[in-house]
Formats: structure tokens, sequence, C-alpha cells
């Protein structure tokens, strides 16, 4: 099987379920952005981090390509007849657990912080822009009339953008390095 079809020379793409749809639509902007998400969360993954977190990491991929499966799936007899579950409340559980546990060992927060520190934990704060940029999309798409997006992938969405900037801090942490502070530049 080859890997190219042509089908989408012309600007369109098929959703699962058989509607044929142009690639700008809110639909197709949506699950791409959770695509680049999942890729970026992949990347994350990849880097010299706490081999806990890699693995909390492949979980998270596998959760938001489930979160993919259900956007790309417009209609709920489509998902459920395919057995599309999209993300469920106990992967939403899961993530909190994460950042509960994370966050106990972490400093207060006295200010805000810049994305940098350690090599992984930059890339985590990309992760979680991307995140951020993925919920945006999702939310527009939720607004539209008809447009059936489950409420669960609004909260993963939100939370697992939380969970980033935590596994950012921790990151940081583990390394002994101080996260960036944010200082005010005086104009």
């Amino acid at each position: 099987m080859k890997i190219y079809t042509k089908r989408g020379d012309a600007g369109q793409t098929d959703l699962f379920g058989g509607d044929r749809v142009g690639k700008d639509e809110p639909r197709v902007a949506a699950y791409g952005d959770v695509d680049e998400l999942n890729a970026t969360v992949g990347l994350a993954a990849s880097t010299d981090l706490d081999p806990a977190l890699g693995e909390s990491l492949r979980s998270i991929q596998s959760a938001l390509f489930d979160l993919g499966s259900s956007l790309a799936t417009p209609s709920p007899s489509h998902r459920q007849k395919a057995g599309i579950a999209g993300v469920r409340d106990g992967d939403i559980e899961a993530l909190e657990t994460l950042i509960d546990r994370l966050e106990a060992n972490l400093a207060p927060l006295t200010s805000f912080i810049l994305p940098g520190g350690s090599p992984s934990a930059a890339v985590l704060h990309l992760a979680r822009t991307v995140c951020r940029r993925a919920e945006r999309a999702v939310v527009r798409l939720s607004s539209m009339e008809g447009a059936d997006v489950e409420a669960s992938s609004l909260r993963y969405l939100n939370r697992l953008s939380d969970l980033l900037f935590v596994m950012a801090r921790h990151e940081n942490a583990r390394q002994d390095i101080a996260d960036v502070a944010w200082v005010l530049r005086s104009s």
C-alpha cells in the first residue's frame, strides 16, 4: 500500500465516517493541532528526562491519539460503532494525580517563570504551548453548531497543559537547574 493517495491534492481530506471536507476546516485544524501536540510530547519523551515522566508521556501520547480520533469522527454513532472512546474521566484523573505528586516536591512559585532551564524542561514548555494552541482549536470547534465535541476533550487538554508546566519545573529541579524567573523590564 502506498503512503500517498493523491486524494488531498486539491486541499480536501476525509473524516472518519465518510465526510469530505477542506483541510482548513476547524475540525481538521483541531485534530491537526492535537497531532502536532502528540509529536511534541514525543519529542519531550525522547529527551534525557526522568524515566517515570517518559512512561507518563507515552501514555499521554496514546490518549492524545484517542482524542484526535474522536475529533476526526464527527458523528457520535460512527465513534460508537468504531469503538472510538476519546479521552475518559480516568485519563483526566491520572493527569491530576501526577500533577499533585510532582508539585508536592516543588518549591512554591514566587514569580512567573520563562520557558527554559534544562533542555528537557524547555521541550516540556514547548509542548505546553502547543497544548494551549490545540486547546484553543478544540474550543473553537466546540463552539460551532453541531460540532459535537466531547467535554472531556477540553478538560483533558486544559489539565495536560498544567501537567506539562509542572513536569518542566520538575525537570529543572531534578537537574538542580533554577527555573528562569521573569523579571519585569523597566521602560
